[in-house]
């Protein structure tokens, strides 16, 4: 293992998706999956979004429709918070989704409109005044515009 490189994936993975995501998943780590967290915060984090050729923004665009075609709730929820984290709104999220229906077909869509909902309501229930905890993210979890669900 690149413990540098480690290091630096680390970072923006929890930029990306949150100290409370990333810390649950080290705390589930064992003999058996310590490799595989290993290599995802190495080489997924580090080597391919600590590379210089796309914006974090772009990269969360882009990991969404992939996310939500492949059918993967667990990472497309994770990455939804990722996504606001790095500045896309729910209207830009919901325009993805709305892509995905015609490339990657309308029952992928309507799972991951179900996901993203399901992520803003966690959100939102973070937000001061409704649970009393304030989550990473919060702030740019804020909608730009009202608009309808998701």
């Amino acid at each position: 293992m690149d413990k540098d490189m480690f290091d630096k994936g680390l970072d923006i993975r929890r930029s990306v998706l949150g100290d409370a995501y990333v810390d649950r998943a080290l705390a589930n780590m064992n003999a058996f999956n310590k490799p595989l967290q290993e290599l995802v915060t190495q080489y997924c984090w580090g080597e391919v979004w600590g590379r210089e050729g796309l914006s974090r923004r772009d990269r969360s665009l882009l990991n969404l429709g992939m996310i939500a075609i492949l059918n993967r709730s667990h990472e497309l929820k994770a990455h939804v918070r990722g996504a606001l984290n790095n500045g896309l709104s729910r209207e830009e999220i919901r325009e993805v989704l709305l892509q995905v229906a015609i490339y990657g077909g309308v029952p992928a869509a309507v799972d991951s409109f179900r996901i993203a909902g399901e992520a803003f309501a966690e959100i939102d229930a973070e937000k001061p005044g409704k649970s009393g905890a304030k989550g990473k993210g919060s702030k740019a979890a804020k909608p730009k515009a009202k608009g309808g669900k998701g």
